[in-house]
């Protein structure tokens, strides 16, 4: 495959590819392509890079004694540009690039890097074809026309013609990958962003090919995403970590616009707004970001606003499009689209049933003509109404809106589209897809009968590439990856033969050598399951055909074997030297060995020290076969080939581990630290040899100079010196380097490469002797030797392998390059490795080459990486490659159709071998052990009969000899575990019960939160103590949402026109105002500023003096022209003060209005001409405020009463307590008085339930058993009784109670009430147990005193209660009272209510219509507002060309003044001047229409008609004599005439505005009456609308008043009597209040004193109206005199009425002063030039004499050279004639002087042509004109020959004839 302008020469092919940094450093130079020529120059830069000093270097031959010293200074990447040299550049002056300039491609591509003096090619390899794809890269594919697309494979850009399927390559110019690519909205372009050091951007052309643009230092390490704008002018970059940064470009100019960081995380993509250039959106990892250029004052900014999820969970999106109005349609990882405006999220789209609109992430949404198209991870391509998304909004609090798709596209399983790009197919809706899955596919969208089916273009694997190996007998090779597919490729031809898909992804690969199958047909294949399968392929063409068959592919895959010996992935596989074992390894620590001969028989494994990555079979150059087994964690392992034993019983066989095989251990200890400790030390001595050569040097020098003295200053020189750094310390790290490859270099040798520390050299390892039993994880094993190699410190080897030939040996580095070294044949301890060849292909980043390998015969070189890329090389060679070479295909096996497929191991969970044979030992063991549990079971079993028969003998013994049964207890512990046990099982079951648990109280806080939680007030009724009243609180629920919230209204109102006309009329009559007093701007200067003092010649004081004349009369003109305009000033501000016609006092105005809204005939609402003003019209919106206004006052009202009432059951509450403790008090002072005194102590009242609602929601454990057995009784029941009992729960309002009295409520009040009534407690005597006495008089008195004590307080404490009895139920009374007017007033609001309710119902009826109605007058009074717009619009239009054709006329006047004033008095010529300069000339015109024609004659003669100066010269002008104005009469002043002719041409200029600009007046006028009459339209259809509105509103009105309203009303208020009744018909009844009444009464009062006021005004400005007419009429008589007076002043002075500012004005013609000074100056300059040009031809003359004279002499000279050529001719004759006889041959002297005379000839020959040559130069016009001279015949040659004459020329013509032609010509 080529590339562009490649071109295969000699059978060699140029590849363009660069190494990463092993290039010797370019300068990039732009050349220009000469296509078009231009004046443009373009100066660019060079951008030169240093190049690096090549070190001397010290080669390691073998050991590790010779060491290189430059290490460090290895050959770098890439050389930044100088300092300087970017200063430079940034100094140079930017020019504008031309549009053919092109970058040279082959400077630009990155080329690979060989080492100099190795004589490598550097095109060893070149780029054969690529079957990779990286699918899982970001916008990876691109459309570039009909049939060519484009994606990234590593460093190259693959170019793809899907329908011939071949391949053209760009390679990368950093030579570090591409990280992004974009195509021109044109297709005329494409763009290549790279990655690397400050890449750069380039824009190549399409399709040559070429570069165009580079745009650099955009980002810093790599370009993430670009993106051109919808015109193509603009470009958007963004780049990866660690800056991302944005940047838009003027990519044609090479120059950043913009440039900002766009976010602190990954980008994924960047795009522009397609309706405005000025908005881009970005989006990555967890944001999206909305940016706009806007204006700031430090000038251009970008300014970014991050969107907000907000309630939405924050996402990574990876797909948007922006929408035409500026809002932005996301994608989101969980499958919904999210609607974006302003940086919020608007709505978030779902599909029906809540269901996501994908299944998984959306990558990519498009707009396409009008439909919404997303393609997402689920492999679904929808199509979305785009209607319905841009006008989507929320309806709820989710913030979801259910959407469903128009059509939608299911391509297939497994498939997960990632971009979509639309092919350029006239008819079709065709799309190409990018499968993240790995392939690219072609659908059709257009869903209709004849759509196709998706169609697989292509197909790769997806995800890095595993495993590779290639036929040992053909050009075939096999690769593995994890997306579970095996893939056959023939890579001579660039063809995909086949792939199998299997469960597992693929993890290792090899091809079954020839001595296992001699056709290499085979291929051993692991996965990541442990399983290895064995595939065959053959080609079907070879099997029997039969009927109905498929069609038949190039190849086919079967598999033959399946066995899985590993539990882990499989990551090696190796076939022993002879084919007879063959060993897998993977990462389970294990090695597999089977017998290949015996259908891979199982032989046994092995167990390694870490995980395998690499198995190596001994070459058969060594005596034994071993085996070497690399392990990741720093250990080699070298194994035997295992002992195939003979057939034995495979069942005996417990497991397959292999005990007794010798294994030698090494385990690598780092020594990187040493090699670079001893690389320095080398160095160190180095130069210290060097200084010590110096020293000895210096000291012979001072001794030779200075004797003893140059020694003593020599000494103390060295005491000086520095000492020496410390040498760098020994090193190992902690975490040992894992081993990437190796492979054996010899018996028990071999070579490692290492990651890590240990990187950047190649290790030389022997194995120890092997010790049987020892201890391998002791030993810490160093490498014998090292290898160097270059640049790999951080880009270790990441795989190895060899040619054929075994003389290359190929490297696959971490960075995705490629390495070749060239060795010696079979120099395995690599003694040579100092020349190579390195190219970057794969991804940098993540593109390790994962396999390596070469063809059979060392042609081609195939590569695979972690970047899904293939690529296959040709490999350089003298030998030309035959073309269309084609691998061959295995034929099948006899009977291989007729073979059993064998049973695949599909179940990742299956058994390995290993775990296989052991399981079965296991359940055998199972077995046995279950047989023996069976034994001891029928043995309990007959030991439990035996006991239940001696429990029975115990029954039957009598009772006091009978056991109890706490006796059969052996041990008590048995006991106390059983119970132990229980209570681990009841703590099992309610860990099992948990869900249920929790289910249920779930349901409960659902219960609570719809019927609880929305109740903010439940019912409480207070009961009085003593009588039956009570009183009920409100229930209320939260308030309803009509006062939460104000619906907007659809149906705004429209400005009346009184409201309009009072809010712009002002306005309006300002502007015309200020339109008509404009200033004329006054004309420029054309004098100039005076120049600096110098010597005046004549010719410049001659100018100078014309030229101060006509400044002072133009100073002297501008001076009135001055006084004028102020005068006109003066006059225009008198005239502003004075007010308009229609000018009116705004207090009238104020007035007016008000009159006519409060005073006139109003109609009642029903009556049938009732019109509703506008701002009395009412709608839903209106009406659901004013019922939320109603609900939120009947709340706080309710409310309110319910606090009071609830204030009122705490004081019950606190009553009771307190009559409880008197109570108390009472029964103590009781218990001392005899019972006849006791007086009935007060009922304590008790809280009924109702009082208390709230403890409906506690419960106790007897509350909850009872539940239970009423729940057991009827389960149906328990719906209906969680609201009462409750099941118990966490919610908020259930709480479970202690066990105690219900009513026991104690309050603070309470107690300080308890504690004040306790205060009159008496102390009551204690009752002793001491025998009672009779009581002396003393404690009779006492006991008498107390008596009347007890009495008392029995007496108090009885009234106390009474009176806190009574107290309450007042208070209850009272409150109730204030509730029934508060019951009133609701019930009064619920009827108010529910009026509303019905108005708002029959409104939200008519608001449909109604809404259209307004809409339609709104539209027709915007329209009526456009149209008076326009013709407002169209009147100043026209007035401003009324003044143009004011200007035009008074233009004409000033010329015909100014020319008369330039005729002077007494012409005797100005008559005819007059004629000349008035006559009518057509002059041809271009027109559109024919009857333009017509039109602008008639305007041309109107124009001519309506010129006031011409009115009386024209008839005059008409008359029949003709004259000849194209000649000057003699005695004319020529310069009159010409002034004449000059200014005829100006007023003919005039004319012809005038005629255009009266044109155009027309057509406005036309346009004005045609808007007229629109604007009638527009008002009667505005007229129509109105009323059409207002009969809507009057049957709504009507509507509205047939809706019954209640108004209670008492009997005194109704004073509508009948003979002193009331009438039983209250129909024709009105309901008014009396305070309304007497404000009309008053009014009626007020109105007769403003009438009578008004009146008396009215009459007062009648009168002074009549003073201010008469007073104008004798001003205007004054100003009339005025104006007489002057006009018989200007008679009398000029001797006609004339206009003294044109007069003032033209005073002086400044046109035609100027045009003498400039004739002036040209005169001057002319004569100036004449001179020069004079002396110029006098020089020419000279030197046209001197070379006349010079060409006679070079004439004489030819003619002696002729005559003497003659001489010599006749001589020569005659020698030949004497001497031909006696000589039979040519003399050597003959020949030699012919020779000579021959050469001589030739020379005089080419003189005469150059002399020839200047003869005809001379001989040109301007020219001495000679005679030709023409070559002359040797026979006729003679020297009196005159030449002949040129029939060209005349020889007759004099050169000095014509000296003015001449002249001219110079």
């Amino acid at each position: 495959m080529k590339e562009p302008r490649d071109q295969d020469t000699d059978g060699e092919k140029s590849e363009r590819s660069r190494s990463d940094g092993k290039q010797s450093s370019k300068s990039e130079s732009r050349s220009h392509t000469k296509e078009d020529a231009t004046d443009e120059t373009v100066t660019e830069g060079e951008e030169s890079y240093l190049e690096d000093d090549d070190s001397d270097e010290d080669n390691l031959e073998g050991s590790s004694s010779s060491l290189q010293y430059d290490y460090l200074e290895g050959p770098k990447a890439f050389q930044e540009p100088s300092v300087q040299a970017v200063e430079e550049e940034e100094e140079k002056v930017k020019k504008k690039i031309s549009e053919n300039f092109f970058y040279d491609y082959t400077e630009l591509a990155s080329m690979p890097f060989v080492t100099p003096g190795g004589n490598i090619p550097r095109h060893f390899l070149i780029l054969m074809h690529t079957f990779g794809y990286d699918c899982r890269k970001r916008s990876n594919l691109h459309l570039l026309d009909d049939s060519t697309v484009m994606y990234i494979a590593g460093n190259q850009l693959v170019l793809l013609d899907f329908k011939i399927k071949e391949q053209m390559y760009l390679r990368s110019s950093s030579g570090e990958g591409i990280g992004a690519i974009g195509v021109h909205p044109y297709k005329a372009y494409f763009t290549i962003a790279e990655k690397g050091s400050f890449p750069k951007i380039i824009i190549y052309e399409y399709p040559s090919l070429r570069p165009y643009r580079i745009l650099q230092d955009g980002t810093e390490r790599a370009y993430a995403y670009v993106d051109f704008n919808y015109n193509g002018t603009l470009l958007a970059s963004v780049g990866s970590h660690p800056d991302y940064t944005l940047t838009i470009w003027n990519w044609k100019e090479e120059q950043p616009i913009l440039r900002t960081k766009a976010f602190s995380q990954e980008i994924f993509k960047v795009t522009f707004n397609p309706e405005d250039d000025e908005q881009l959106t970005t989006s990555g990892s967890g944001h999206i970001k909305f940016w706009e250029m806007a204006f700031t004052f430090t000038g251009l900014k970008l300014q970014g606003s991050l969107g907000r999820f907000g309630k939405t969970t924050t996402t990574d999106i990876e797909g948007y499009i922006e929408l035409p109005d500026g809002k932005v349609l996301s994608g989101s990882e969980w499958g919904n689209m999210l609607l974006w405006e302003g940086s919020l999220i608007k709505v978030e789209l779902c599909r029906s049933g809540m269901k996501t609109c994908h299944h998984g992430p959306i990558n990519q949404i498009t707009l396409d003509e009008g439909e919404v198209i997303t393609a997402g991870s689920d492999g679904c391509i929808r199509i979305w109404d785009f209607e319905t998304i841009d006008t989507a909004d929320t309806i709820d609090d989710t913030g979801l809106l259910e959407i469903e798709p128009i059509n939608e596209l299911q391509v297939d399983k497994n498939v997960n589209l990632f971009s979509m790009i639309k092919m350029n197919e006239t008819g079709n809706n065709f799309w190409l897809a990018q499968d993240a899955s790995g392939a690219i596919w072609k659908l059709d969208l257009s869903f209709s009968n004849i759509t196709q089916d998706p169609e697989c273009l292509f197909s790769f694997h997806s995800g890095p590439i595993e495993a590779l190996a290639v036929s040992p007998v053909t050009y075939l090779m096999a690769t593995t990856s994890l997306d579970c597919s095996v893939r056959i490729y023939d890579f001579a031809s660039k063809t995909h033969l086949v792939q199998m898909k299997f469960k597992q992804g693929g993890t290792a690969l090899a091809w079954v050598p020839r001595l296992v199958s001699y056709s290499g047909a085979q291929i051993v294949v692991g996965f990541e399951d442990g399983v290895v399968r064995i595939l065959e392929l053959y080609d079907p063409k070879g099997l029997t055909l039969f009927t109905g068959r498929k069609k038949v592919l190039d190849a086919e895959i079967c598999l033959k074997q399946v066995f899985k010996p590993h539990t882990a992935q499989v990551t090696a596989l190796a076939y022993e030297r002879d084919g007879e074992i063959l060993a897998t390894g993977s990462k389970d620590k294990t090695v597999f060995f089977f017998d290949v001969e015996r259908d891979y028989k199982p032989i046994g494994y092995i167990n390694t020290p870490g995980p395998v990555c690499q198995l190596m079979w001994s070459p058969f150059s060594h005596f034994k076969s071993t085996l070497l087994i690399i392990c990741e964690n720093d250990y080699v392992l070298e194994a035997p080939c295992p002992v195939i034993k003979e057939e034995e019983n495979d069942h005996d066989i417990v497991s397959y581990e292999i005990h007794d095989l010798p294994l030698k251990y090494f385990h690598f200890t780092s020594v990187k630290s040493k090699i670079l400790r001893l690389i320095e030390i080398e160095k160190r001595e180095r130069l210290k040899a060097l200084k010590e050569k110096e020293r000895e040097a210096r000291r012979q020098m001072l001794i030779d100079e200075m004797g003893e003295d140059g020694e003593k200053e020599f000494q103390e020189e060295e005491e000086e010196e520095e000492e020496e750094e410390p040498l760098p310390e020994i090193f190992i790290p902690p975490i040992p380097s894992p081993i990437l490859c190796g492979f054996y270099s010899g018996p028990g040798k071999f070579w490692l490469s290492l990651d890590g520390y240990d990187s950047g050299f190649l290790y030389h390892c022997e194995f120890p002797p092997y010790i049987e039993n020892s201890d391998f994880t002791k030993q810490n094993d160093e490498p014998f030797d090292f290898r160097l190699l270059e640049d790999t410190e951080d880009n270790p080897v990441y795989t190895i392998t060899f040619s054929a030939s075994q003389t290359l040996m190929f490297c696959g580095m971490k960075n995705g390059a490629i390495r070749m070294y060239v060795l010696s044949k079979d120099d395995f301890s690599l003694t040579d490795l100092e020349h190579y060849w390195h190219c970057n292909m794969h991804d940098n980043n993540y593109g390790c080459v994962k396999g390596i390998s070469s063809s059979f015969d060392d042609r081609f070189l195939v590569t695979i990486g972690a970047d899904s890329n293939i690529f296959v090389f040709n490999v350089f060679s003298q030998l030309e490659l035959q073309k269309d070479i084609k691998a061959k295909v295995p034929s099948p096996r006899f009977g291989i159709e007729s073979e059993e497929i064998p049973e695949d191991i599909e179940d990742p969970t299956a058994y390995s071998i290993e775990n296989a044979r052991r399981k079965r030992e296991h359940d055998k063991l199972v077995k046995e052990m279950e047989e023996i549990k069976a034994g001891k079971r029928e043995q309990l079993k007959a030991l439990r009969n035996e006991f239940w028969k001696l429990l029975e003998m115990n029954k039957e013994l009598p009772k006091h000899m009978q056991l109890q049964r706490t006796d059969f207890d052996i041990d008590s512990k048995i006991r106390a575990e059983i119970d132990k046990k229980t209570v681990f099982k009841i703590h099992q079951v309610e860990k099992e019960l948990a869900w249920e648990k929790e289910k249920h109280e779930l349901g409960l806080l659902k219960l609570q939160r719809r019927f609880r939680d929305p109740l903010e007030n439940d019912t409480i009724v207070v009961y009085a103590i003593q009588t039956d009243h009570k009183i009920s609180s409100y229930r209320l629920v939260k308030p309803s949402k009509y006062s939460k919230f104000k619906r907007q209204s659809q149906s705004e109102r429209r400005q009346s026109k009184l409201e309009r006309f009072e809010k712009e009329g002002t306005g309006k009559r300002d502007s015309q105002k200020e339109t008509g007093g404009s200033v004329s701007i006054q004309e420029e200067s054309i004098i100039e500023k005076g120049k600096k003092f110098r010597p005046r010649t004549l010719s410049e004081i001659m100018v100078g003096n014309q030229i101060e004349k006509t400044r002072k009369l133009i100073q002297k003109a501008e001076r009135a022209q001055n006084k004028i305009q102020q005068r006109k000033k003066e006059w225009e501000e008198l005239y502003k003060s004075k007010p308009d016609d229609d000018y009116e006092d705004p207090k009238d105005v104020q007035a007016i209005k008000e009159a006519q809204v409060y005073m006139g005939d109003f109609n009642l609402k029903t009556a049938p001409d009732y019109k509703i003003p506008e701002h009395m019209r009412i709608n839903a919106a209106k009406k659901e405020e004013e019922l939320g206004q109603l609900d939120s006052l009947a709340h706080a009202k309710k409310m309110h009463m319910n606090k009071c009432i609830l204030s009122l059951r705490d004081l019950k509450v606190a009553i009771i307590e307190e009559i409880q403790c008197l109570v108390q008090e009472l029964k103590g002072i009781q218990l001392t008085l005899h019972v006849s005194k006791h007086i009935p102590i007060p009922p304590i009242p008790q809280i009924h339930p109702e009082e208390v609602p709230e403890k409906r929601f506690q419960y106790t454990e007897e509350t909850l058993k009872r539940f239970q057995r009423q729940h057991v009784k009827t389960e149906m029941g328990r719906q209906s009784q969680v609201e009462h009992i409750g099941s118990g729960g966490p919610g908020g309002g259930f709480r479970k109670i202690s066990s105690g009295k219900d009513g026991d409520l104690t309050t603070r009040d309470s107690l300080s009430r308890s504690s004040r009534a306790s205060a009159f407690s008496l102390d009551l005597p204690k009752f002793t147990e001491f025998e009672k006495t009779e009581p002396t008089e003393v404690e009779l008195e006492i006991m008498k005193r107390d008596e009347i004590k007890h009495l008392y307080m029995q007496q108090y404490l009885t009234s106390r209660i009474k009176e806190l009895i009574v107290t309450f139920d007042a208070e209850l009374r009272l409150l109730r009272h204030q509730k029934l007017k508060l019951d009133t007033q609701m019930k009064l609001s619920d009827l108010h209510h529910v009026t509303l309710y019905q108005e708002m119902l029959l409104l939200k009826n008519f608001e449909k219509q109604e809404n259209i109605l307004q809409e339609r007058v709104n539209s027709s009074d915007k329209e009526e507002q456009d149209m008076q717009w326009k013709i407002n619009e169209t009147l100043k239009e026209m007035e401003e060309k009324k003044i143009e054709i004011t200007k035009l006329q008074e233009q004409e006047k000033a010329l015909y003044a100014g020319f008369q004033t330039a005729l002077g008095e007494n012409n005797k010529f100005a008559n005819f001047l007059m004629k000349v300069l008035k006559k009518k000339i057509k002059r041809v015109k271009k027109k559109e229409v024919e009857g333009d024609a017509d039109e602008d004659e008639e305007s041309e003669e109107s124009s001519e008609d309506e010129s006031s100066l011409e009115s009386g010269e024209d008839e005059s002008g008409s008359e029949d004599e003709v004259f000849d104005d194209s000649i000057c009469p003699t005695n004319c002043d020529p310069a009159l005439f010409e002034l004449a002719l000059q200014l005829r041409e100006k007023r003919l200029d005039i004319e012809e505005a005038l005629v255009e600009e009266k044109k155009t007046v027309d057509n406005l006028k036309k346009e004005y009456d045609t808007l007229s009459k629109k604007v009638k339209v527009v008002a009667m259809n505005l007229n129509a609308a109105e009323k059409a509105l207002e009969a809507y509103q009057r049957e709504k009105q009507q509507q509205l008043n047939e809706l019954l309203v209640v108004i209670p009303l008492k009997l005194h208020q109704i004073e509508y009597m009948v003979s002193g009744e009331i009438p039983n018909d209250l129909s024709g009844t009105l309901v008014f209040s009396n305070h309304s009444l007497g404000r009309l009464q008053e009014r009626i009062v007020q109105l007769h004193e403003e009438n009578s006021k008004q009146q008396k005004l009215n009459k007062e400005c009648r009168e002074r109206r009549k003073l201010l007419i008469r007073e104008k009429r004798e001003m205007a008589k004054t100003i009339q005199k005025m104006e007489e007076t002057v006009r018989r002043l200007m008679i009398s002075k000029f001797g006609r009425v004339i206009d003294l500012e044109a007069l003032q004005t033209l005073s002086v013609n400044t046109t035609l002063e100027e045009l003498k000074i400039r004739k002036l100056r040209k005169e001057l300059m002319n004569a100036k030039e004449i001179r020069m040009w004079e002396e110029k031809i006098a020089q020419v003359r000279w030197e046209l004499m001197m070379k006349t004279k010079e060409h006679t002499k070079k004439l004489h000279q030819m003619n002696d050279l002729c005559i003497e050529k003659k001489k010599l001719d006749s001589r020569l004759n005659t020698l030949q004639n004497q001497q031909g006889n006696a000589f039979q041959g040519p003399r050597k002297a003959d020949l030699r002087a012919k020779e000579k005379i021959s050469e001589l000839v030739q020379a005089q020959a080419q003189r005469i042509l150059a002399l020839k040559e200047e003869i005809a130069l001379l001989r040109k016009k301007g020219g001495l004109i000679l005679p030709p001279i023409h070559p002359v015949r040797e026979e006729e040659m003679k020297p009196e020959e005159d030449p002949e004459e040129d029939p060209e020329e005349d020889p007759e013509e004099d050169p000095e004839e014509d000296p003015e032609e001449d002249l001219e010509d110079v």
